[in-house]
């Protein structure tokens, strides 16, 4: 029996932190893929309007909505946003996500709870608000974006590894609660990634710090590497998979 050219049509997706980088590149990977799209960001309305419209232009269905997805209550609308323009949820993708650089000793109680109050809180709170109406929809999927460095450590990204750890902990948990009601959920972990958008001076300075030869593949991923992946763990090809992690990184790290 053929594969649909749109395995993901009538079901309806929201991807947090997608004005940019792999946000974006899974947005519209899922909208190519035939699902409606909530595109978020926690400010910057024109950039996150922009994928939306990118997406509508091409066919597609998606609304753009900002919300600061740490804050419980900013989750909960966001979700709501999906269920009342669209009339249901059937897949979440926690990607929202900071990585600043900061050396352990200068890392501030405030700086540690904004970092994992975007990664980690606000994966949970929309995971918790999403959770009635991926419960209903028959192919639930949440997919956590998780990150090498996590499982194989770098320095002054305390808060940041900690928090995308987190996500590991999340991720098992919500599969064992949610996986009696259909629900699949999964961690997706991607490599070094780049696009041509990266600041010239942090592409310099990995190019310095980070040999290629440390990438079997001998190169860095794009957005789009991660978006196919996510769009395969969206759909029902992998129905059977739950509490995973999926490392998406050249062989960068293999766990």
């Amino acid at each position: 029996m053929p594969l649909s050219p749109k395995p993901l049509d009538g079901r309806v997706a929201i991807v947090t932190g997608s004005s940019r980088r792999i946000g974006r590149a899974t947005a519209l990977a899922l909208a190519d893929a035939g699902a409606a799209l909530v595109i978020n960001a926690s400010k910057g309305k024109l950039e996150a309007q922009a994928v939306a419209d990118e997406i509508t232009t091409a066919g597609g269905r998606a609304i753009a909505v900002l919300a600061d997805v740490s804050q419980p209550d900013q989750a909960a609308a966001l979700v709501q946003s999906a269920v009342d323009v669209f009339g249901r949820l059937d897949i979440l993708i926690n990607n929202a996500a900071v990585r600043r650089r900061v050396p352990l000793a200068e890392i501030t109680h405030a700086e540690w709870r904004a970092v994992t109050g975007i990664i980690l809180d606000g994966a949970f709170f929309c995971a918790q608000a999403a959770a009635p109406h991926l419960m209903q929809s028959g192919h639930g999927r949440i997919i956590n974006i998780g990150g090498w460095a996590n499982f194989a450590g770098a320095a002054q990204h305390a808060h940041v590894l900690a928090a995308k750890s987190g996500l590991v902990g999340l991720t098992k948990a919500l599969a064992h609660e949610l996986g009696p009601s259909g629900v699949t959920v999964n961690l997706l972990s991607p490599g070094l990634i780049e696009t041509t958008d990266d600041d010239p001076k942090r592409v310099a300075e990995r190019r310095v710090n980070f040999s290629l030869e440390r990438i079997p593949l001998r190169r860095v991923g794009t957005p789009e590497d991660i978006s196919q992946a996510v769009v395969a763990l969206a759909g029902d090809a992998l129905a059977y998979m739950t509490g995973a992690t999926i490392h998406v990184n050249g062989g960068l790290y293999m766990g």
